[in-house]
C-alpha cells in the first residue's frame, strides 16, 4: 500500500492511497484542473482510480469533486448526509456513480479495507478513513476540534499517520483572525492545535517505525518547524517511541508528497 498527500490546508485538499490492483483519492480540494496537474507530479492516472472518498462537505474538500467524477466516471463514496450537504455544489453526478459509505462501518476493495470512523467538524456528518492492507495500516485525520478516545481506538498502532497540526494557539490567539474565527477554529468542532495533535499523537503512536504527516497547517497561525518541534518534543517527552523511529513530514498545500510505502 502507497500513498501521497497531494493537498493539504485551507486552499485544498487531497491525499491519494493505492495499491497494485486499486487506487482512492480521499477529497478532492482543488479545481478539476489542479487535481490533474497533481496526479502528473505523482506520475498517476486518474482514469484507473477505484474511488473517491469524501470526508465531508466544506469546499476545500469537494471544490473539484464533480469535475473529477465525471471526467474519469469515478465511482464517489460519502455517507447520506454528506451527501445532501454537498450535492448541490456539485453538479450533476449520474447515479451509477453514487454510493453511500455510512459512518463507522468498513467496506473492502481487494485486499484493502477501508474503515470510516467520525471526528468532530462543523460539518453535516464529518468522518475520515482508516486504510488496512495485510497486517499495514494508514491513518488519516485532519478537520476535527479533537481527538477522541473512540478516535484514537481506530487510528492507534497505524504504521503512517496524516495528522492535523493545524495551529499553534498563541499564534492564532494573537493573530488577524476576527474572534468569531478564533473562537470556532479553537472550538470542539474546529481544527487540532500543535499541542493536542501532539499529546494525541503520544497515545496512538506504537514503538515500531512510524511516518507521520502533519497535515491542514494554517498559513497564517502555524509555522511548519513550530508544528515538527511541538509534537516531536511531545513523543520523546513521553517516552512513546525514540525519535528516529518517528518520521515527520510537514505537508505543503498543494505540493505533493512523494507517493511512499505503507
Amino acid at each position: 500500500m502507497r500513498f501521497s498527500v497531494l493537498a493539504s490546508g485551507s486552499t485544498g485538499n487531497a491525499i491519494y492511497v493505492e495499491n497494485d490492483d486499486h487506487s482512492f483519492l480521499v477529497d478532492a480540494g482543488l479545481s478539476g484542473k489542479k487535481m490533474e496537474q497533481l496526479f502528473q507530479q505523482i506520475d498517476r492516472d486518474a482514469k484507473r482510480l477505484t474511488g473517491i472518498l469524501v470526508t465531508h462537505e466544506h469546499s476545500d474538500h469537494i471544490k473539484g469533486l464533480g469535475v473529477m467524477a465525471r471526467k474519469y466516471k469515478v465511482p464517489v463514496y460519502a455517507n447520506a448526509k454528506t451527501w445532501q450537504a454537498m450535492d448541490h455544489h456539485l453538479g450533476v453526478i449520474p447515479t451509477d456513480q453514487r454510493f453511500q459509505f455510512d459512518m463507522e462501518t468498513m467496506k473492502s476493495f481487494g485486499s484493502i479495507d477501508i474503515q470510516s470512523f467520525q471526528v468532530s467538524h462543523d460539518a453535516a456528518e464529518p468522518m475520515f478513513y482508516v486504510f488496512h492492507e495485510n497486517g499495514r495500516k494508514l491513518a488519516l485525520i485532519t478537520d476535527t476540534g479533537y481527538v477522541s478516545d473512540r478516535m484514537k481506538g481506530h487510528i492507534r498502532g497505524s504504521d503512517a499517520f496524516v495528522f492535523e497540526s493545524n495551529h499553534d494557539v498563541g499564534m492564532l490567539q494573537m493573530g488577524r483572525y476576527p474572534w468569531s474565527v478564533k473562537r470556532r477554529i479553537l472550538s470542539d468542532v474546529g481544527h487540532v492545535s500543535n499541542e493536542d495533535a501532539a499529546v494525541a499523537m503520544s497515545e496512538v503512536v506504537d514503538v515500531k517505525p512510524t511516518q507521520i504527516y502533519l497535515s491542514h497547517l494554517s498559513k497564517d497561525n502555524n509555522m511548519k518547524d513550530l508544528a515538527n518541534m511541538s509534537v516531536e518534543q511531545t513523543l520523546k517527552s513521553c517516552g512513546v517511541v525514540p525519535g528516529e523511529f518517528v518520521h515527520l513530514h510537514e505537508t505543503d498545500a498543494d505540493r505533493p508528497t512523494p507517493l511512499v510505502e505503507v
